[in-house]
Protein backbone atom coordinates (compact mmCIF):
# COMPACT_ATOMS: atom_id res chain seq x y z
CA UNK A 1 0.00 0.00 0.00
CA UNK A 2 2.87 2.44 0.88
CA UNK A 3 5.88 3.57 -1.08
CA UNK A 4 9.22 1.78 -0.16
CA UNK A 5 11.03 3.07 2.73
CA UNK A 6 7.64 4.09 4.97
CA UNK A 7 8.51 1.00 7.37
CA UNK A 8 12.01 2.24 7.75
CA UNK A 9 11.08 5.83 8.79
CA UNK A 10 11.38 6.30 12.82
CA UNK A 11 8.44 8.07 14.38
CA UNK A 12 10.38 11.32 16.46
CA UNK A 13 9.78 10.66 20.30
CA UNK A 14 10.24 13.30 23.28
CA UNK A 15 9.51 11.66 26.92
CA UNK A 16 7.77 9.15 28.93
CA UNK A 17 5.45 11.87 30.31
CA UNK A 18 3.72 14.73 29.23
CA UNK A 19 3.29 16.39 32.84
CA UNK A 20 6.92 17.24 34.76
CA UNK A 21 7.28 19.42 37.57
CA UNK A 22 10.63 20.16 36.29
CA UNK A 23 10.40 19.99 32.14
CA UNK A 24 13.89 19.37 30.93
CA UNK A 25 13.63 17.33 28.22
CA UNK A 26 13.01 19.63 25.46
CA UNK A 27 15.47 22.70 25.65
CA UNK A 28 12.63 24.91 25.90
CA UNK A 29 12.94 28.63 27.54
CA UNK A 30 11.87 28.35 30.98
CA UNK A 31 9.26 30.54 32.39
CA UNK A 32 7.51 33.29 30.38
CA UNK A 33 8.27 36.01 28.14
CA UNK A 34 8.70 39.13 29.74
CA UNK A 35 5.09 41.24 30.75
CA UNK A 36 5.67 43.83 28.01
CA UNK A 37 6.44 41.37 25.34
CA UNK A 38 3.43 39.27 25.97
CA UNK A 39 1.15 42.16 26.27
CA UNK A 40 2.27 43.16 22.95
CA UNK A 41 1.67 39.64 21.49
CA UNK A 42 -2.03 39.85 22.90
CA UNK A 43 -2.70 43.16 21.05
CA UNK A 44 -1.97 41.64 17.75
CA UNK A 45 -2.94 38.14 18.12
CA UNK A 46 -6.79 40.48 18.88
CA UNK A 47 -6.43 42.35 16.10
CA UNK A 48 -5.92 39.23 13.12
CA UNK A 49 -8.85 38.43 10.84
CA UNK A 50 -9.09 34.97 11.12
CA UNK A 51 -11.31 34.49 8.49
CA UNK A 52 -8.59 36.00 6.14
CA UNK A 53 -5.17 33.74 5.18
CA UNK A 54 -2.11 34.80 6.45
CA UNK A 55 0.30 36.24 4.38
CA UNK A 56 1.36 33.91 1.91
CA UNK A 57 5.09 35.79 1.58
CA UNK A 58 5.50 36.35 5.43
CA UNK A 59 6.40 39.93 4.34
CA UNK A 60 6.43 41.76 7.47
CA UNK A 61 8.96 38.83 9.35
CA UNK A 62 11.32 38.86 6.38
CA UNK A 63 11.87 42.37 6.16
CA UNK A 64 12.56 42.29 10.12
CA UNK A 65 14.95 39.63 9.59
CA UNK A 66 16.44 41.20 6.46
CA UNK A 67 17.10 44.38 7.86
CA UNK A 68 18.89 43.27 11.09
CA UNK A 69 21.26 40.62 9.45
CA UNK A 70 21.75 43.04 6.27
CA UNK A 71 20.61 40.91 4.03
CA UNK A 72 17.91 41.40 0.75
CA UNK A 73 14.27 40.21 1.92
CA UNK A 74 14.97 37.58 -0.83
CA UNK A 75 17.18 35.31 1.04
CA UNK A 76 15.03 35.03 4.06
CA UNK A 77 12.73 32.15 3.81
CA UNK A 78 10.36 31.44 6.89
CA UNK A 79 9.05 27.99 8.04
CA UNK A 80 7.02 26.02 10.06
CA UNK A 81 9.78 25.82 12.60
CA UNK A 82 13.60 25.77 11.18
CA UNK A 83 12.47 22.15 11.08
CA UNK A 84 10.04 22.47 8.14
CA UNK A 85 12.83 23.96 6.26
CA UNK A 86 15.67 21.49 6.90
CA UNK A 87 13.60 18.95 5.75
CA UNK A 88 12.81 21.53 2.46
CA UNK A 89 16.38 22.15 1.84
CA UNK A 90 16.96 18.04 1.67
CA UNK A 91 14.71 17.74 -0.21
CA UNK A 92 15.89 20.67 -2.57
CA UNK A 93 18.91 18.88 -2.35
CA UNK A 94 18.96 15.52 -2.01
CA UNK A 95 16.68 12.63 -4.13
CA UNK A 96 17.58 8.92 -4.72
CA UNK A 97 21.46 8.86 -5.46
CA UNK A 98 22.09 12.17 -3.80
CA UNK A 99 23.48 11.34 -0.70
CA UNK A 100 22.97 13.82 2.07
CA UNK A 101 26.04 14.02 5.04
CA UNK A 102 25.98 15.63 8.46
CA UNK A 103 28.05 15.08 11.61
CA UNK A 104 27.10 12.66 14.49
CA UNK A 105 25.78 12.43 16.96
CA UNK A 106 24.02 15.31 16.25
CA UNK A 107 20.05 15.92 16.07
CA UNK A 108 18.39 13.02 15.37
CA UNK A 109 15.89 14.17 12.81
CA UNK A 110 18.73 14.78 10.19
CA UNK A 111 18.72 11.56 8.65
CA UNK A 112 14.97 11.27 8.78
CA UNK A 113 14.75 14.23 6.88
CA UNK A 114 17.40 12.69 4.39
CA UNK A 115 15.47 9.58 4.11
CA UNK A 116 12.19 11.34 3.36
CA UNK A 117 13.81 12.67 0.31
CA UNK A 118 14.80 9.44 -0.62
CA UNK A 119 18.80 10.14 0.10
CA UNK A 120 21.28 8.14 0.81
CA UNK A 121 22.37 8.88 4.67
CA UNK A 122 26.37 9.56 5.25
CA UNK A 123 26.98 10.10 8.74
CA UNK A 124 30.71 12.06 9.50
CA UNK A 125 30.89 10.66 13.53
CA UNK A 126 32.84 12.98 16.44
CA UNK A 127 36.10 11.80 17.82
CA UNK A 128 36.01 10.53 21.59
CA UNK A 129 35.12 14.32 22.90
CA UNK A 130 32.34 14.89 19.96
CA UNK A 131 34.57 17.00 18.30
CA UNK A 132 34.60 16.62 14.24
CA UNK A 133 37.52 16.75 12.48
CA UNK A 134 37.62 18.86 9.41
CA UNK A 135 39.67 16.38 7.16
CA UNK A 136 37.40 13.60 8.04
CA UNK A 137 34.60 16.16 7.03
CA UNK A 138 35.93 17.26 3.33
CA UNK A 139 37.40 13.86 3.08
CA UNK A 140 33.59 11.73 3.70
CA UNK A 141 32.06 14.94 1.26
CA UNK A 142 34.72 13.59 -1.38
CA UNK A 143 34.29 10.03 -1.28
CA UNK A 144 30.49 9.94 -0.96
CA UNK A 145 29.61 12.66 -3.49
CA UNK A 146 27.68 14.39 -1.10
CA UNK A 147 24.85 17.08 -2.51
CA UNK A 148 24.55 18.22 1.01
CA UNK A 149 26.17 18.49 4.52
CA UNK A 150 24.42 19.57 7.56
CA UNK A 151 26.16 20.79 10.73
CA UNK A 152 24.87 21.95 13.95
CA UNK A 153 26.67 24.46 15.82
CA UNK A 154 26.20 24.38 18.93
CA UNK A 155 25.46 20.83 18.33
CA UNK A 156 22.34 19.02 19.89
CA UNK A 157 22.63 17.15 22.14
CA UNK A 158 26.64 17.63 23.36
CA UNK A 159 26.65 21.38 23.33
CA UNK A 160 29.66 21.14 21.77
CA UNK A 161 31.26 24.04 19.16
CA UNK A 162 32.36 23.92 15.93
CA UNK A 163 35.48 26.69 16.35
CA UNK A 164 34.84 29.50 13.44
CA UNK A 165 37.69 28.34 12.11
CA UNK A 166 37.80 24.60 11.55
CA UNK A 167 33.42 25.62 10.43
CA UNK A 168 34.90 28.19 7.93
CA UNK A 169 37.55 25.50 6.31
CA UNK A 170 34.58 23.14 5.91
CA UNK A 171 32.39 25.63 4.49
CA UNK A 172 35.22 26.88 2.46
CA UNK A 173 36.48 23.90 0.87
CA UNK A 174 33.23 22.13 0.67
CA UNK A 175 32.12 20.82 -3.04
CA UNK A 176 28.00 20.88 -2.21
CA UNK A 177 26.14 23.09 -0.20
CA UNK A 178 26.82 23.31 3.66
CA UNK A 179 23.37 23.98 6.08
CA UNK A 180 24.60 25.27 9.34
CA UNK A 181 21.47 24.50 11.97
CA UNK A 182 21.86 27.13 14.43
CA UNK A 183 19.05 26.90 16.01
CA UNK A 184 21.02 27.41 20.14
CA UNK A 185 23.15 30.28 18.37
CA UNK A 186 22.12 32.95 20.75
CA UNK A 187 23.06 31.06 23.84
CA UNK A 188 26.85 30.72 21.64
CA UNK A 189 26.85 33.90 20.57
CA UNK A 190 29.24 33.50 17.02
CA UNK A 191 26.97 33.07 13.80
CA UNK A 192 28.50 32.44 10.17
CA UNK A 193 25.43 34.40 8.98
CA UNK A 194 28.04 37.41 7.94
CA UNK A 195 30.17 34.73 5.47
CA UNK A 196 27.00 34.66 3.28
CA UNK A 197 28.00 37.21 0.97
CA UNK A 198 31.18 35.55 0.51
CA UNK A 199 30.28 31.58 0.03
CA UNK A 200 26.86 31.26 -2.41
CA UNK A 201 27.07 27.70 -0.99
CA UNK A 202 26.01 28.59 2.42
CA UNK A 203 22.89 28.15 4.16
CA UNK A 204 21.76 29.15 7.87
CA UNK A 205 18.99 27.90 9.74
CA UNK A 206 17.72 29.59 12.96
CA UNK A 207 14.54 29.19 14.38
CA UNK A 208 12.25 31.40 17.44
CA UNK A 209 11.62 28.11 19.53
CA UNK A 210 14.50 28.14 21.75
CA UNK A 211 15.55 31.65 22.97
CA UNK A 212 12.49 33.62 21.93
CA UNK A 213 10.60 31.05 23.56
CA UNK A 214 7.99 30.24 21.47
CA UNK A 215 7.85 26.75 20.76
CA UNK A 216 4.70 26.62 20.94
CA UNK A 217 4.28 28.86 17.66
CA UNK A 218 6.86 26.52 15.58
CA UNK A 219 8.79 29.35 13.73
CA UNK A 220 12.00 29.58 11.84
CA UNK A 221 13.99 30.86 9.13
CA UNK A 222 16.59 30.02 6.60
CA UNK A 223 19.34 32.64 5.36
CA UNK A 224 20.62 31.85 1.74
CA UNK A 225 21.27 33.13 -1.08
CA UNK A 226 18.39 34.19 -3.31
CA UNK A 227 18.97 31.14 -5.94
CA UNK A 228 18.98 28.73 -2.95
CA UNK A 229 15.91 30.39 -0.86
CA UNK A 230 13.89 30.34 -4.17
CA UNK A 231 14.37 26.78 -4.62
CA UNK A 232 14.06 25.93 -1.02
CA UNK A 233 10.77 28.16 -1.50
CA UNK A 234 9.42 25.56 -4.35
CA UNK A 235 9.41 22.83 -1.32
CA UNK A 236 6.83 24.98 0.69
CA UNK A 237 3.24 24.37 0.66
CA UNK A 238 1.39 27.67 0.26
CA UNK A 239 0.16 29.50 3.69
CA UNK A 240 2.52 27.07 5.56
CA UNK A 241 2.63 29.56 8.42
CA UNK A 242 -0.16 31.26 10.20
CA UNK A 243 -0.98 34.71 10.97
CA UNK A 244 -0.74 34.23 14.67
CA UNK A 245 2.90 32.82 14.94
CA UNK A 246 4.13 35.20 12.73
CA UNK A 247 2.86 38.10 14.62
CA UNK A 248 4.20 36.19 17.80
CA UNK A 249 7.25 35.97 15.45
CA UNK A 250 7.50 39.95 14.61
CA UNK A 251 6.89 41.17 17.97
CA UNK A 252 9.33 38.70 20.04
CA UNK A 253 12.46 39.86 17.33
CA UNK A 254 11.32 43.51 17.50
CA UNK A 255 11.72 43.60 21.37
CA UNK A 256 14.65 41.34 20.88
CA UNK A 257 16.31 43.55 23.32
CA UNK A 258 13.64 42.18 26.35
CA UNK A 259 14.11 38.75 25.17
CA UNK A 260 17.46 37.96 25.24
CA UNK A 261 17.80 39.55 29.12
CA UNK A 262 16.68 35.72 30.54
CA UNK A 263 18.94 34.54 27.67
CA UNK A 264 21.84 36.25 29.66
CA UNK A 265 21.01 34.89 32.59
CA UNK A 266 20.31 30.90 31.69
CA UNK A 267 24.01 31.35 30.54
CA UNK A 268 25.17 32.40 33.56
CA UNK A 269 22.99 29.30 35.02
CA UNK A 270 24.08 27.26 32.71
CA UNK A 271 27.68 28.19 33.57
CA UNK A 272 27.44 27.67 37.67
CA UNK A 273 25.72 24.05 36.84
CA UNK A 274 29.02 23.33 34.61
CA UNK A 275 31.08 24.55 37.64
CA UNK A 276 29.29 22.46 40.25
CA UNK A 277 28.93 19.59 38.42
CA UNK A 278 32.63 19.43 36.91
CA UNK A 279 33.29 18.94 41.29
CA UNK A 280 31.49 15.95 41.09
CA UNK A 281 33.41 12.14 41.18
CA UNK A 282 31.17 10.24 39.13
CA UNK A 283 29.92 12.43 36.56
CA UNK A 284 31.61 13.85 33.45
CA UNK A 285 29.63 16.74 32.25
CA UNK A 286 30.54 18.53 28.72
CA UNK A 287 31.50 22.65 28.07
CA UNK A 288 27.96 23.45 26.69
CA UNK A 289 27.60 26.71 24.63
CA UNK A 290 23.56 25.85 24.59
CA UNK A 291 21.04 25.87 27.36
CA UNK A 292 21.43 22.50 28.07
CA UNK A 293 23.89 20.39 29.14
CA UNK A 294 24.99 16.66 28.43
CA UNK A 295 26.31 14.38 31.41
CA UNK A 296 28.02 10.48 31.49
CA UNK A 297 28.07 8.37 34.12
CA UNK A 298 28.56 4.99 34.57
CA UNK A 299 24.91 3.74 34.64
CA UNK A 300 22.51 5.99 32.70
CA UNK A 301 19.60 4.51 33.66
CA UNK A 302 19.58 4.73 37.31
CA UNK A 303 20.32 8.09 37.19
CA UNK A 304 17.36 8.41 34.72
CA UNK A 305 15.20 6.89 37.32
CA UNK A 306 16.11 9.00 39.86
CA UNK A 307 15.32 11.96 37.91
CA UNK A 308 11.63 10.41 37.50
CA UNK A 309 11.29 9.49 40.80
CA UNK A 310 11.77 13.33 41.11
CA UNK A 311 9.62 14.07 38.05
CA UNK A 312 11.88 15.37 36.55
CA UNK A 313 12.27 15.39 32.88
CA UNK A 314 15.44 14.96 30.81
CA UNK A 315 16.20 13.18 27.75
CA UNK A 316 18.50 9.67 28.23
CA UNK A 317 20.53 9.36 25.16
CA UNK A 318 22.15 5.96 26.67
CA UNK A 319 20.64 3.62 23.54
CA UNK A 320 22.43 6.14 20.86
CA UNK A 321 25.52 3.82 20.74
CA UNK A 322 28.05 6.77 20.61
CA UNK A 323 26.06 8.50 23.16
CA UNK A 324 25.98 5.32 25.96
CA UNK A 325 25.66 6.78 29.62
CA UNK A 326 24.91 10.20 28.61
CA UNK A 327 21.28 12.31 29.64
CA UNK A 328 20.76 15.85 28.37
CA UNK A 329 19.48 18.35 30.48
CA UNK A 330 17.81 21.54 29.88
CA UNK A 331 18.80 24.38 32.05
CA UNK A 332 15.97 25.69 33.92
CA UNK A 333 15.24 28.28 36.46
CA UNK A 334 16.80 28.33 39.61
CA UNK A 335 14.80 25.51 41.22
CA UNK A 336 14.90 23.73 38.44
CA UNK A 337 18.65 23.47 38.58
CA UNK A 338 18.41 22.88 41.99
CA UNK A 339 16.41 19.91 42.07
CA UNK A 340 18.53 18.38 38.98
CA UNK A 341 22.08 19.31 40.95
CA UNK A 342 20.32 17.34 44.36
CA UNK A 343 19.59 14.36 42.05
CA UNK A 344 22.84 14.22 40.21
CA UNK A 345 24.74 14.60 43.78
CA UNK A 346 22.89 11.78 44.81
CA UNK A 347 23.30 9.16 42.55
CA UNK A 348 27.55 10.47 42.51
CA UNK A 349 26.86 9.90 46.37
CA UNK A 350 25.70 6.37 45.81
CA UNK A 351 28.84 5.33 43.53
CA UNK A 352 31.29 3.01 45.15
CA UNK A 353 34.46 4.76 45.43
CA UNK A 354 36.65 3.14 43.12
CA UNK A 355 33.77 3.79 40.33
CA UNK A 356 33.97 6.87 41.05
CA UNK A 357 36.81 8.32 38.57
CA UNK A 358 35.61 10.58 35.63
CA UNK A 359 36.31 9.13 32.54
CA UNK A 360 37.72 11.58 30.10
Amino acid sequence: MFRTGMENLPIYKLGEEPQWLHKLDANERPGKLPNAVNLEIGRRLRAIATNRYPDMGAAALRTLLAESYQLSVEQVTVGNGSSELIAAVCAAFGGAGRPIAYQWPSFSMYPIYAAMADSPTVAVPLDANFQLSVQEVLQTLKSADAKLLILCNPNNPTGIVIPAGELRAIVSQAACPVLVDEAYMEYYGESCVSWLAEFPNLMVARTFSKAYGLAAARIGYLLASPEISAAVGKRLLPYHTNACSLAMAEVCFSNRDKVMIEVRRAIQRRNLMFTRLSKLRAVQVFPSATNFLMVKVEDPDRLHRIFIDKSIGVRNFSHVPELKGCLRITVGNPTDNTSVYECIKAYDESQPREETQKRG
